[in-house]
């Protein structure tokens, strides 16, 4: 009887099951041992990618930054050709995009990450970096639409707030009417602004 093909895994295998374990678990739950495990291969095969269990910590949270940086500035790259119409109307994208998705997985890693920059400096470090370049890409929008750094400020960390708050509350009970609720919203965080 043929023997069955060994599995062959990447670094980036390992790293997706980590981020998954971290959704479920936390970053207690990320250990070799228990990876190894699930994805049905021995531990030999994560120290041909990873040096230790650290090795692959820090491969976590690169990953995460660079795709959360890469997210933000996608949404919000602004085009410099753009009419002040359009501009507006990317801002209402970007709150209409982030307070609409409902990624049950992110909502978990992005938990997960905060617990453990709880107990981790270089964690917090990453997740303050994340912090800062999607509070920097949001004033961007609406420092393009001519708001004074102080109003363009603040209107970033309310759109921040909102979005982040949103994607951990179950509000479909609160007001009869949700999408209406979010167009006002959307007009408080956007408001005012001229075309």
């Amino acid at each position: 009887m043929e023997k069955p093909p060994r599995v062959q895994l990447d670094r980036s295998a390992w790293i997706q099951a980590a981020l998954d374990t971290l959704a479920n678990e936390g970053v207690t739950g990320v250990r070799v041992e228990v990876l190894s495990k699930r994805l049905g291969v021995t531990k030999g095969s994560f120290y041909w990618h990873f040096k230790d269990r650290q090795d692959l910590l820090s491969a976590v949270l690169d990953t995460w930054k660079e795709g959360r940086i890469q997210d933000i500035v996608k949404q919000t790259h602004p085009d410099p050709s753009a009419s002040p119409a359009q501009k507006i109307a990317q801002i209402h994208r970007v709150i209409d995009i982030y307070s609409t998705s409902r990624n049950r997985k992110g909502i978990l890693i992005e938990l997960a990450m905060r617990e453990w920059a709880r107990r981790d400096n270089a964690t917090a470090a990453i997740v303050e970096e994340v912090d800062a370049w999607r509070l920097r890409c949001a004033r961007e929008m609406f420092l393009g639409c001519g708001l004074p750094m102080h109003e363009a400020s603040t209107r970033s960390m309310l759109l921040y707030a909102y979005v982040f708050g949103v994607s951990m509350m179950i509000y479909d009970r609160f007001d009869a009417d949700v999408p209406r609720l979010k167009d006002d919203i959307r007009d408080m965080i956007a408001g005012g602004l001229s075309t």
